[in-house]
Formats: C-alpha cells, structure tokens, sequence
C-alpha cells in the first residue's frame, strides 16, 4: 500500500494565510494578488509624483500619509509571507524576500536615521522605493518564461556579447589610427566608446568620422548594429518556445514548505525541498 506524502507543512491559521498569498487558483487568492498589483502600482506612482517639486510642495503632507498606509500594507504582507510558509528563511533571503524589505527599509530608514546627522538627503534613499515595481513580476507569470528563457540562454548571449567586445575594441582601435586626435578620436578608450555607441545604433553624435575609410569602417559597424539587435533576439526567442513546452505541462500551485511555485502537473513532491504537494 503507497503512503500519501505530507502535504502541509503548515496548519491552522497559517495555512489559511497561505492559501490567500499563495492560492493562485482561489477567489481569495486572485483578489489578494490583483489588490496588491494596485496598492503596488499607487505606491511606485506616489514616489515619482513626490519627486516633482510642484507637486512634493503642494501635496507633501498627502504623499507623506499615502506613503506610510502603503509601508504599512507591505510589512504586514511581508510578516504574512514569513508566517505563512515551512521554511521562513528561504523566503527572507531569495530575490523577493529582498526586493519585499528593500520595499520597506526606505520610509523607515527616513524615522530612524535623521539626514542631518547619517545622511546627506534622505530623499535618496527614499528612493529606494522604486524596487516595489519589482514586486510586480511575482504576479505576471509570463515573466517566469522569460526569466527561464534569459537563463537558459544566458550562456550564448555571453558568447555574442564576448563577440561584440571584441569587435567594438577592434573598431575603436583602428579608428584611433586612421582618425586620430584631430578628429576627436582622442585616444582608444575615447574610440571604442564611439564604436559601441555606433554599433548599438544609438549614434549620439559627439564625434564622428571625417576621412573616407573612417566613414567606410563607420557604415560597416552602423550595418553590423542591425545584427547585434536580431541576434539576441533569436537566441531568446528560440528559448522562449522551449520554455513554452516544459511550462505548459507545469502547474502553479506553490509549495507550503519552500514556497517554490513550478512543478509538474503530475509531481507529488517539491522538487527543491522534497515536501508533498497539495493536489
């Protein structure tokens, strides 16, 4: 006779606590996700209205209150997360765990630490306050296939970028002999930085070729831009149909143990930490 696997490594309250944050599939778990998208998304769009000095000195007191109800928001959300899952620590200290306290730290650096004594502008880092728009992909998960897709192809992007170095070097370079200073070209890093912005099809402008073989070499790099956009771009996309297939046969349901929120639709146990899953 086969033994049904643990599934919860949570009870009780805490386990209700769970099912709302991490229940994807639940009334109450969709209304906790697209409520918290909001206050995410008022929360980022007070720091850049406060960051306009019209607007900071005509609503500041408004900004100031906002600011503090949505820390509020987030720290009871970010102590519900600790409470909610079998193994706190993993959370407090994977990507967001620490987006989640960057979150927070910001408005209550600026109680404890005035900036006349430990900091030159608190605004600074108050500013801090931006890494809530990172919270935002936890909630779309097309950014979990784009994620894997960068990962799985991240070691043919360093090859071609390796490619890309070598090129703008090679380039800078030769432009600093046939140019030189009299054109602009000062000296070989001055050189490669006008290679990469050219390369890149950015084109600012600040200096450019003035001889025909400069010219030459510039329209062969301008043409080679082109490539340094599809290139990447292929390699991604043919990562992406991959990652398509594996996660189409995955489902959501997240771990009460580790949290983790990928496995196959057939898998019983969690696949980093071993603990049963919930059908």
């Amino acid at each position: 006779m086969t033994e049904e696997p643990e599934t919860r490594a949570i009870s009780g309250w805490r386990f209700k606590i769970y099912e709302v944050i991490f229940g994807y599939d639940t009334t109450a778990g969709k209304l906790f996700d697209v409520s918290l998208i909001i206050v995410i998304i008022l929360s980022v769009l007070v720091v850049m209205l406060e960051s306009v000095a019209a607007y900071n000195e005509a609503y500041g007191t408004l900004f100031t209150i906002l600011e503090w109800i949505f820390t509020v928001l987030f720290t009871l959300e970010y102590i519900a997360r600790i409470i909610s899952i079998g193994k706190p620590i993993k959370y407090i200290f994977s990507f967001y765990g620490l987006v989640d306290l960057l979150s927070l730290l910001p408005t209550y650096l600026a109680l404890i630490f005035p900036p006349a004594f430990f900091l030159v502008d608190i605004r600074t880092v108050r500013l801090l306050r931006i890494f809530r728009i990172l919270k935002l992909t936890r909630y779309i998960r097309a950014s979990r296939i784009l994620a894997e897709a960068i990962k799985n192809s991240g070691a043919k992007i360093g090859v071609f970028l390796l490619v890309v170095l070598t090129i703008v070097i090679i380039a800078g370079t030769f432009m600093y002999l046939i140019e030189g200073e009299e054109h602009g070209f000062n000296n070989i890093p001055h050189s490669i930085y006008w290679a990469i912005v050219t390369l890149t099809t950015v084109g600012y402008g600040d200096i450019s070729p003035s001889t025909a073989l400069g010219q030459v070499i510039a329209s062969i790099i301008m043409i080679m831009g082109y490539g340094v956009i599809a290139v990447p771009t292929g390699i991604v996309g043919v990562e992406l149909s991959h990652v398509k297939k594996i996660t189409s046969t995955t489902k959501t349901k997240a771990c009460t143990s580790c949290s983790l929120e990928t496995h196959d639709k057939d898998a019983r146990f969690c696949k980093r930490c071993g603990f049963g899953l919930l059908n």
